[in-house]
């Protein structure tokens, strides 16, 4: 059904003229009723064509407060509110707007007796949650096991996602945790009783607000009175919503159709978090009659880039096909780059952006993109190098890792035998080693002026720790050595810190790569002192706002992962790490759905970029891990199939070499390759599916 199309006509009493303001296909999404899929590619525009959606609502006699805007950030609904009271007036402001955890609360509080509650429930934040989990966990006996049990933290997240997604939680060990695997049972026991506290308790968690939001939604009787009170829906960012929120949204719509949810397929790329990539595939299967408009103009880039952009989805195995086009000038092409290694990637990377900024592109105008946060490691030591200030996002910066500063702290101890706050750290990691006796053999180090070898060890025999630390003062000794190399020093250290490391850690696998690539990195020292000089960056910060605020530099490079990149976009985007097994990762390369996200995680990171965009790919990369952790090895050359797919393709330039000979003329040209019974229509879909 389609409004009277009469463009907002100053005769027919609009003061807006929404044909004017708009392009054609945001035009048509806003002015059509009923339920509406509105495929919103990179940089189309969506949240302007939300904002007018309500305006127009609101212009043609819709109650305010039977809107509902719900958003992921609550951010998100004030910034759409506010801007459609800025081309309209006051009324928009009584749009009834949120998250859908708020949107929950609000409707629980009223209804709370119908799940069982009381309406003076309290609601916990993760840190609660986790706490709560922890308690029952003690009572339970588990943190006595002989074998290292998940913490708190890491149990609280394996339980949420098992109700995000709707997997089991021995489904999520195995794909997250299977060094956790044993312990399937012991968790699901666990998780029935915090739901069981939680009851007797009287409190929700995140969680909850969802889940009894749904089944609320699932009595007829309140499903029709809460669907009938907000007769117009609106949801963003559609492809990032659970199954949950899906089936929440889904059904408040089921008595009236009037339904518009805005995302893009492409762009969907949390399923970490239980983003369900299904939900915008199949509304059209919800509801038969949708509509479905596609915003392709893109306001951000220009054609060549998108040209790039839209030869990579168009070899998604499923999606809605688009191709998005531009009419901002630009010839210039995006230029992929094959380095030695990453050291080299980074040298290069540094040595243009530094071209850049003398070409008057600001450092806060170039970012550089990657797909896990260690994968910048060896680039933020060359930028350090080269001075170039940079903020990280999507993970602290390299040297700021807690277990990296422990490697630090061994070796500043290593050349200092004096530094008492390194001897405390690495003094600390020992169980049963407290402030106090850390403070005493520190005392006891210093004043022998001798450093560890000045201590007879044995003088801790019968102590619980007395093994550990023979071991840690051997270590010490080692690593003193002034013929033994940075690399061999660190590798020294691995020896005895791994088994802290898999203690201290429960994503301990993860952090083993930052390790390797400071052994890496290492290798090109002649001396620790060098090695530690470099290695002195700016210290660490609670957030990314105070590191700008506590500094005289006005400029900062970006780093960021690319999930953390989303919905932001720069003049020149640097997309590094191009090599099969680290982009796309490993783990993804034998799992169909897994290698899709992967695809649309590198469609999001390239549509950031509006002016230039670089593509790098070192000719291989090596991590061994060996030395101290397993057997395996792990060596990767192949360029990303993401490239390599893009058969004939002429619109990307080529750089093969470091020394920047740039040749834009090189191409690649061969890389190898409607009311009534709808509430029970929608509610089989889910059950079946």
């Amino acid at each position: 059904m389609i409004f009277e199309d009469n463009g907002g006509a100053p005769n027919n009493n609009f003061i807006i003229n929404y044909k004017e303001e708009l392009n054609e296909s945001q035009y048509e999404a806003v002015i059509s009723e009923g339920p509406e899929l509105v495929i919103a590619g990179a940089g189309s525009g969506k949240t302007r064509t939300i904002v007018y959606k309500v305006a127009y609502l609101i212009e043609k006699g819709v109650l305010p407060q039977s809107i509902l805007l719900l958003t992921f950030t609550r951010k998100a609904a004030f910034e759409m509110t506010r801007r459609a009271g800025a081309i309209l007036d006051e009324r928009c402001s009584r749009v009834v707007g949120g998250t859908f955890h708020s949107f929950g609360a609000t409707i629980l509080r009223r209804y709370a007796e119908q799940v069982g509650y009381n309406s003076n429930f309290t609601i916990l934040d993760n840190q609660d949650a986790e706490d709560i989990i922890n308690l029952l966990k003690n009572q339970m006996g588990l943190n006595k096991k002989e074998k290292r049990f998940p913490r708190k933290d890491t149990l609280q997240g394996i339980i949420s996602k098992s109700i995000n997604t709707g997997e089991t939680v021995e489904k999520i060990l195995e794909s997250d945790f299977p060094h956790f695997f044993e312990h399937c049972e012991s968790i699901n026991i666990l998780k029935d009783k915090y739901a069981v506290y939680k009851k007797q308790k009287n409190i929700m968690d995140y969680d909850d607000l969802l889940v009894k939001l749904r089944d609320l939604l699932s009595v007829d009787e309140t499903r029709i009175k809460l669907s009938n009170r907000y007769r117009y829906i609106m949801i963003d960012e559609y492809q990032d919503t659970n199954r949950i929120q899906a089936q929440i949204a889904c059904y408040l719509a089921s008595e009236h159709g009037n339904i518009m949810i805005v995302g893009d397929d492409s762009q969907s790329i949390y399923s970490f978090r239980g983003a369900n990539f299904k939900n915008i595939m199949q509304f059209p299967e919800i509801f038969p009659d949708a509509k479905i408009i596609k915003l392709e103009q893109n306001y951000r880039s220009t054609q060549p880039i998108l040209n790039f952009t839209n030869a990579i989805i168009e070899n998604a195995k499923e999606k809605y096909s688009k191709k998005l086009y531009s009419s901002i000038e630009g010839e210039v092409k995006p230029l992929f780059v094959r380095s030695k290694d990453s050291i080299e990637q980074a040298k290069y990377i540094s040595k243009t952006i530094l071209e850049l900024r003398e070409k008057g592109i600001k450092l806060n105008d170039i970012a550089v993109l990657f797909r896990s946060s260690f994968h910048s490691n060896e680039l933020e030591i060359e930028l350090n190098s080269r001075n170039i200030p940079y903020i990280k996002y999507g993970g602290l910066k390299f040297i700021e890792t807690a277990h990296i500063k422990d490697i630090i702290a061994f070796l500043r101890i290593s050349k200092n035998q004096n530094d008492e706050l390194s001897y405390h750290r690495v003094l600390t990691m020992i169980d049963g080693i407290g402030n106090k006796t850390s403070n005493n053999i520190i005392f006891a180090i210093i004043q022998s002026s001798l450093g560890v070898d000045g201590i007879d060890v044995d003088n801790f025999r019968g102590k619980t720790y007395y093994e550990e630390l023979k071991s840690l003062f051997l270590t010490l000794k080692k690593i003193s050595d002034e013929k033994v190399s940075v690399s061999e020093r660190i590798k020294f250290i691995m020896k005895f810190y791994t088994h802290i490391l898999k203690e201290k850690y429960d994503n301990y696998h993860k952090r083993i790569n930052d390790i390797e690539t400071l052994i890496k990195i290492s290798e090109k020292y002649e001396n620790v002192e060098t090695f530690l000089t470099d290695m002195v960056l700016e210290p660490p910060t609670e957030t990314q706002h105070k590191v700008v605020e506590s500094t005289k530099e006005d400029e900062f490079l970006t780093l960021s992962t690319i999930h953390s990149a989303k919905g932001l976009e720069w003049n020149s985007v640097f997309v590094i790490q191009l090599i099969n097994g680290l982009f796309p990762s490993s783990k993804s390369i034998e799992n169909l759905s897994a290698l899709e996200e992967e695809r649309r995680l590198f469609y999001v990171a390239t549509t950031r970029a509006k002016k230039n965009l670089y593509l790098c790919a070192p000719n291989f990369v090596n991590i061994d891990f060996s030395s101290f952790y397993s057997q395996e090895k792990f060596y990767f050359s192949d360029v990303s199939c993401f490239i390599k797919e893009i058969e004939n393709f002429k619109e990307l330039a080529v750089e093969t070499t470091v020394e920047k000979e740039r040749d834009d003329s090189d191409t690649a040209d061969n890389f190898s390759k409607k009311t009534s019974g709808q509430f029970s229509r929608i509610k089989s879909f889910f059950e079946k599916s």
